[in-house]
């Protein structure tokens, strides 16, 4: 939430998208055709024991293969992903939220057409852009 009221979001970018696994964003802003890292507060505790299955439609935090290593990237299950969840080689992939309106557009977003670009791999042809992320009311 302290990225969501910081605004952290607003603007930035799905950089992965892999179409029968998971779509991800939250860390870097496209800007004249590269990818800018955005700052990041210090990595989380990995929860993901706590957290519910990731199943399609969830959002859990992205991380390095370090378990306490998810900062503001995060991802949606596009699928049931329950590989994901704890223990995951110790660690897991905790989830913290779900889609609860618009599962239409991510089935859009899994369908775009990716390359390679800026050194990495599954990322869209066409930039797939948050406009904004606020708390629900």
């Amino acid at each position: 939430l302290k990225y969501v009221d910081a605004k952290h979001y607003d603007g930035t970018i799905f950089h992965r998208i892999i179409g029968n696994f998971m779509i991800q964003g939250g860390g870097f802003k496209e800007v004249d055709g590269s990818f800018k890292k955005q700052p990041t507060n210090p990595p989380i505790k990995n929860e993901s024991e706590k957290t519910p299955s990731n199943k399609r439609g969830t959002i859990a935090m992205a991380r390095t293969s370090a378990p306490n290593s998810a900062t503001s990237q995060f991802f949606i299950n596009v699928v049931d992903n329950t590989f994901l969840n704890y223990p995951n080689n110790g660690g897991g992939y905790a989830t913290f939220g779900k889609v609860i309106k618009g599962i239409e557009v991510v089935d859009k977003m899994k369908a775009v057409k990716t390359g390679a670009k800026n050194g990495m791999a599954n990322v869209p042809i066409e930039t797939v852009t948050i406009k904004s992320v606020k708390r629900a009311k």
